[in-house]
């Protein structure tokens, strides 16, 4: 028997002509009894409505008198990651409110919030919130804070996968076990005394696209205190039509390197945009979105006006506009970032083109569903490779997500930095009891193996400044008076709420123009290389450097076509572990014959120059090339692993190599394998002799030796000491100098080294730089995956197709240079005879060096 509510909701889908899906129904019936849990929906699938109909439902069920104008408080907390998905999710959801004449206004309280708006919901909330993780962080530093959340009904986290896995992720834990916290009541029971219980009266619900782990996904958005039999997850089981095809180039070079052929695709790119109605073109970088944007309005002049660039450091008003001309059809071509990623609905677009590969099978997946982006529409998109190699990604590409093969998001955990954070953050507001913090804390899956002792000695470093701070006022933020932590200074208060984010990059300057206005945001360290007079492109357009003002970098208009492309941090992703194990196959494959995908057909003439200069591996063997040139003595290995585990490898080997036979090598890698370069012989072989060589036994302990540990874990502890308030980045338009945070947090991390070894923050920066910079998790594996292959080690006499690409890596190790890249390059390959080399003129390899079995 339907429920009042879910008969209007069904008649309003009648209404509008919309046929509600079975999951959304099922959504339906599971919100309205009671339970919390993980909706798993593809983008486009009509997700947003799954969640918000079934809460108007209840409403509706709750409040008869629901057309009735009255102050019910806030009723849904709806969290995103992006501050751009707010503005669609707020329309669809107010549209929803007037048609079925419930008196709401649906809000947002994000960054791009005015301070009026702000102020206005501190006297009036709205039933609906649409907000991120940072401002839900910056309610709870609001001074009785509870007051806001005391009608809470249901928070929902959308995109949970985008911040699974991030220290967001970790704030949103946080945030909600001080939610669920304030919404537990107190129970008269038999005896008199009080129990306090989860009230089942606030659900926490999830929104996922598929990752490999929706499981977990959900224990950790729920928290480990959550009542089992209070939690389901409900999937859309959608066929999503998804058509996937490749631009093949006229003709493959066997040489080729990372960004050789990306523009050189253009015209097959610019064909595709002019059958579609709306293309977006994804580039992994803004630098990339930055040159393809010039590139086509170059090539192709005629476009201008309907077409636009979109990614995170335009200027936020820009970036609306853009989205607001998408909707309306007024645009013929993005080129964007992932900023367009995720969840917001444009109809018009039709087409999604990915430049370069994606280095992962869910975030292509997400840039798919942007085309075709409303229930039952096909989705179409096109992969351009910038070298001839990501070819072979391609195909791989499609072949996981034919199996389903997807990333999963692992949690982080014990991010003393964020919890440090965290606690200031109550202190600032109404305070907190450190018992009752322990307890919420230790609810989150983050925090679950969090000790008393770590938490003590957190307590006393926000309070004391710890075991070596405690002569410096600046880090005495948190008071203690019976029992309640607090802060009481107005300016340490001020300074954290400005701090409040786990968002860290270099030192952003606003671009404005000389005669008013603002463009948006580039790094300090390429501002401050820039002298008065030079021209770079940004947002589109040609810029003339002025002058630097205040963190503000002033620019006037330039007819000049030529510019600097400006470079951000973080450009280089590496490949996935489940995109490189679905590469490997397709690798496996093309040695043993099978040429089933057009990227492998394309790429069969590199194949066999490979195949004849060397060797083509079979999942059972790993193919490690040796040579000499006039640079010295070249070892390439290729574990196909991503360049973060390569790096890893590199150093380690290196230095396993080195306790046989003293050396300094030189080191490149790309995402397929690492070059190890020196000037003297390598005894590979008696290192392939050695069963210790690939083990990872004694892992650590080598790469601490192999690496300079000690530097990396500096250069992580940066961003850990600016969340957890070590670093003060200075008030809006007066931002201390990027150099000075470097030598702060150096100076720190050294201090904390020496004195007070033990010390959760420099130990969380050790912790950090093995999982991510190394990805020590994937190297252990890979080695171990190595130990069972058969060890090809070819003796070639010049580098080969798989080789040339590492190689041309390598020529960023060269210090000096008056050449341009393209003329290094194409020196490099004359003086290896590679250039114009095909399949048929190829010289045969020399002999085998050793083949050694391993586990067989």
């Amino acid at each position: 028997m339907n429920t009042k509510g879910q008969q209007i909701i069904r008649q309003w889908y009648k209404q509008k002509n919309w046929r509600q899906f079975p999951f959304q129904q099922e959504m339906e019936e599971t919100y309205l009894a009671g339970f919390s849990g993980l909706l798993n929906a593809p983008t486009g699938s009509g997700k947003t409505f799954a969640l918000f109909l079934p809460f108007l439902a209840d409403f509706i069920n709750r409040r008869p008198d629901y057309k009735t104008r009255q102050n019910n408080g806030l009723q849904m907390l709806w969290i995103t990651p992006l501050r751009a998905l707010t503005n669609d999710i707020k329309k669809a959801m107010q549209e929803a409110c007037d048609d079925l004449q419930i008196p709401w206004k649906i809000a947002t309280r994000t960054g791009d919030t005015p301070a009026a708006e702000k102020a206005a919901l501190k006297k009036k909330l709205p039933e609906v919130l649409l907000t991120t993780p940072e401002s839900l962080h910056l309610m709870l530093a609001q001074k009785e804070y509870p007051n806001i959340f005391k009608s809470l009904q249901v928070v929902v986290i959308d995109e949970w996968h985008e911040l699974l896995g991030t220290k967001r992720g970790v704030q949103v834990e946080l945030g909600l076990s001080r939610l669920k916290a304030l919404s537990q009541e107190s129970i008269e029971i038999n005896n008199n005394s009080k129990l306090k219980t989860q009230n089942s009266k606030l659900r926490i619900w999830g929104i996922s696209a598929t990752i490999g782990n929706l499981e977990q996904a959900a224990e950790v958005l729920l928290g480990n205190d959550f009542p089992p039999e209070k939690i389901k997850m409900v999937r859309a089981n959608l066929e999503k039509k998804l058509v996937i095809k490749s631009i093949i180039p006229d003709s493959i070079e066997n040489y080729s390197w990372a960004g050789h052929i990306g523009l050189k695709l253009l015209p097959q790119v610019m064909e595709l945009v002019a059958k579609s109605k709306t293309t977006l073109i994804f580039t992994n970088t803004r630098s990339q979105s930055e040159i393809w944007y010039h590139a086509i309005l170059d090539g192709y002049p005629e476009y201008a006006g309907i077409m636009a660039m979109h990614h995170g450091s335009l200027d936020n008003e820009l970036r609306n506009w853009v989205e607001q001309a998408l909707h309306a059809e007024a645009l013929k071509v993005v080129v964007c970032t992932s900023s367009l990623d995720l969840g917001v609905d444009f109809r018009p677009v039709d087409t999604v083109v990915q430049v370069g590969s994606p280095k992962g099978v869910a975030r292509f997946m997400q840039r798919a569903g942007r085309s075709g982006h409303h229930p039952g529409a096909v989705s179409k998109a096109w992969f351009v490779p910038t070298h001839s190699l990501e070819l072979l990604e391609g195909a791989a590409l499609k072949e996981a997500i034919r199996r389903e093969i997807f990333e999963s998001r692992d949690p982080m955990l014990l991010t003393m930095d964020v919890l440090i954070q965290f606690m200031v953050t109550l202190a600032v507001s109404d305070g907190f009891r450190a018992d009752e913090l322990f307890n919420e804390v230790k609810t989150t899956y983050a925090f679950a193996d969090l000790t008393r002792r770590e938490f003590n000695q957190l307590l006393d470093f926000i309070t004391n400044g710890g075991k070596t701070l405690a002569q410096y006022d600046e880090f005495l933020k948190v008071e203690v008076e019976n029992g309640l932590y607090k802060v009481n200074s107005r300016r340490v208060a001020m300074r954290h709420r400005l701090s409040i984010g786990t968002i860290t990059s270099d030192m952003s300057v606003r671009v404005r123009w000389l005669s008013g206005g603002s463009l948006g945001t580039i790094e300090e360290s390429f501002i401050s290389k820039l002298k008065p007079g030079n021209v770079f492109w940004f947002a589109g357009r040609s810029l003339e450097f002025i002058r630097v003002k205040e963190m503000s970098a002033y620019v006037k208009k330039s007819n000049a076509k030529k510019g600097i492309i400006p470079s951000w941090m973080g450009g280089r992703m590496p490949l996935s572990s489940q995109l490189t194990a679905v590469l490997r196959d397709k690798l496996d494959e093309v040695a043993h014959g099978i040429e089933k995908d057009e990227e492998v057909t394309a790429l069969m003439p590199l194949f066999k120059l490979q195949q004849e200069l060397s060797h083509l591996p079979q999942s059972h063997e790993f193919l490690i090339e040796s040579f000499k040139s006039n640079e010295g003595h070249h070892l390439i290995f290729y574990p196909f692993e991503g360049r973060l585990v390569h790096e890893g490898m590199a150093s380690l080997l290196a230095y396993r190599i080195s306790k046989i036979k003293p050396a300094s090598f030189s080191i490149a890698m790309n995402d397929y394998g690492f070059e190890l370069l020196t000037d003297e012989d390598i005894p590979i072989e008696q290192a392939l002799e050695d069963a210790a060589f690939f083990s990872i036994d004694n892992l650590l302990d080598d790469i601490q030796h192999s690496l300079n540990a000690n530097e990396m874990a500096r250069r992580r502890f940066r961003d850990i000491a600016h969340i957890g308030g070590l670093l003060f980045t200075g008030y809006p338009g007066q931002q201390v100098k990027n150099k000075h945070l470097q030598a702060s947090s150096s100076l720190l991390f050294d201090v904390f080294s020496e004195y007070e070894p033990d010390n959760l923050l420099v130990r969380q920066a050790y912790n950090e730089a093995l999982a991510f910079q190394l990805e020590e998790f994937r190297l252990r594996a890979a080695l171990q995956r190595i130990q069972t292959q058969n060890i090809i080690l070819k003796t070639i006499e010049r580098p080969t197709p798989f080789a040339f690409p590492i190689m041309v890596d390598s020529l960023g190790r060269e210090r000096l240079t008056t050449e341009t890249m393209e003329e290094r390059i194409a020196k490099m390959a004359r003086r290896y005879g590679a250039e114009g080399v095909d399949a048929n003129e190829s010289k045969k390899p020399r002999k085998v060096g050793v083949v050694r079995k391993k586990g067989f």
